[in-house]
């Protein structure tokens, strides 16, 4: 049986959202690098040294700002005051968050956006980090029941594979593909205590004496951060810069910290669009609603002892 998938305009929106950022950024397929050969055995003669690695944002800053503001407006959020950047090997590396309600195809949203990337701009290698097992479990079933969409939506379908430290021939596979790739990890890969969590960050014999985050670090990659608020804490946030990404993208329902965001579709959004079936309330609070709902909040009425009572109104602008 092949599946159906129905084009929903709240996920191409999102989708948009993301690829306007770059809008007037030329598409490059790929650069071409010499990889880190590392310490080579005396009988290897076939390593495959040529890697590709995502090609630069040309576009500076001020631009960058200004795609970020547009698409901000379109949607009807506030626009940043400043971008949310971190400098990356004498680069900026920029941040941008998306909300979206649980239920609504987060996953099939930002591996669409993944494919819009390279379909406009041509970069190739990306990173989805994810908090748990059973999150990436649900992330390789979405890529795997996905590929003849993709297939028949853009011509091609992404190479996907789930980082493991035993398997680290996965990587130089990773660097010296010119297709599309997508490497999955677990946070607990790279930002917990002990052996396995250090071996993303130590030499191993085995990778011919080479750092696996140095390699991974060497192809620019673009990050994608599922459920960010389960998965950065103090030390994770240094932990990402090794991954030295051209850019990160976080999705959840329920950011704890919020970037550059592009665009929200909230609890109400998603229930006035009967994209959820039921809103289960437990307490009433109002933070950073787009009002594109026509959104208005009875807080309190108040009796007078003369005349008619008043209202309390919350509303934003």
């Amino acid at each position: 049986m092949k599946l159906q998938f129905k084009k929903q305009p709240f996920q191409l929106d999102a989708v948009s959202a993301i690829a306007d950022l770059f809008q007037g950024q030329a598409k490059q397929t790929g650069i071409r690098y010499m990889a880190d050969p590392g310490r080579q055995k005396s009988d290897e003669v076939d390593l495959v040294l040529d890697a590709y690695r995502n090609a630069p944002i040309q576009l500076d800053q001020e631009a960058i700002r200004r795609n970020v503001h547009a698409v901000q407006t379109r949607f009807g959020l506030r626009p940043s005051e400043s971008l949310s950047v971190d400098m990356v090997a004498g680069r900026p590396a920029y941040n941008f968050s998306i909300e979206m309600e649980t239920g609504t195809g987060k996953t099939y949203t930002y591996i669409r956006t993944i494919m819009e990337l390279n379909k406009r701009f041509g970069w190739l290698k990306f990173v989805i980090v994810v908090p748990s097992v059973a999150i990436r479990e649900g992330v390789l079933k979405s890529l795997e029941i996905m590929k003849t969409h993709f297939q028949d939506e853009y011509g091609k379908q992404p190479r996907y594979f789930v980082y493991d430290s035993s398997r680290l021939g996965d990587l130089d596979s990773f660097a010296n593909s010119s297709d599309l790739q997508i490497m999955v990890i677990n946070s607990q890969a790279f930002n917990t205590k002990g052996k396995v969590a250090n071996r993303i960050h130590e030499e191993q014999e085995s990778f011919r004496w080479r750092r696996p985050i140095d390699v991974l670090a060497a192809m620019n990659p673009i990050m994608i951060i599922d459920e960010p608020q389960s998965v950065e804490g103090k030390q994770t946030k240094e932990r990402l810069k090794d991954f030295k990404p051209l850019f990160t993208l976080r999705y959840s329902a329920t950011h704890k910290e919020k970037y550059d965001m592009v665009y929200r579709l909230d609890a109400m959004d998603a229930y006035n669009q009967k994209l959820v079936k039921k809103i289960a309330v437990k307490a009433i609070e109002q933070a950073g609603a787009t009002g594109t709902q026509g959104y208005l909040y009875l807080q309190e009425i108040i009796p007078q002892k003369i005349g008619a009572p008043k209202a309390k109104i919350e509303f934003e602008v």
